[in-house]
Formats: C-alpha cells, structure tokens, sequence
C-alpha cells in the first residue's frame, strides 16, 4: 500500500492497515529507521489502558490460589 505524504508531514493510514491492527484514534506510533536507508519500522504503542486490560489478570495462572489483592490489603493494613 502507498500513500502520500501531506503538508506538516502528515500522512493518512490505509483503512486495512487500520482495520487489521485495531488502530484508534489517540494511538502512538513509534517511528524508527530500518536497516536499510530507505526502510522505515512503525510499531504501535498501546496505550496504558490497553495495556492494563492486557495484564489484567496474568499473575493467576502463575498463582490461581492466591488472593494477590486481598494479601496487599493485609499487607498496607498492618504497616502503619
């Protein structure tokens, strides 16, 4: 896919690429130069609530009989 760069740099994502990878408005993209001098890598940087919502949960395969939260609450209970 081709497109144009605009004034101000600004360039328009294919409505594909867009569709495919879930791109949103307020996404970053993070723009670094490729091996070659004419290639370019773009890497999208999910922002932090994807990013939560993403590791939401993850400790309980690693740990399903524990109460992480409710030992944390113990925990802060007893500190002060």
């Amino acid at each position: 896919m081709i497109t144009t760069v605009m004034q101000n740099n600004r360039i328009e994502i294919p409505e594909e690429i867009v569709r495919h990878f879930g791109i949103k408005p307020g996404h970053c993209l993070d723009w670094q130069p490729g091996e070659d001098k004419d290639e370019i890598l773009i890497r999208i940087v999910s922002d932090r609530g994807e990013l939560a919502r993403r590791i939401m949960g993850a400790g309980r395969r690693y740990s399903p009989e524990r109460d992480s939260v409710a030992e944390l609450v113990a925990e802060r209970s007893t500190e002060g």
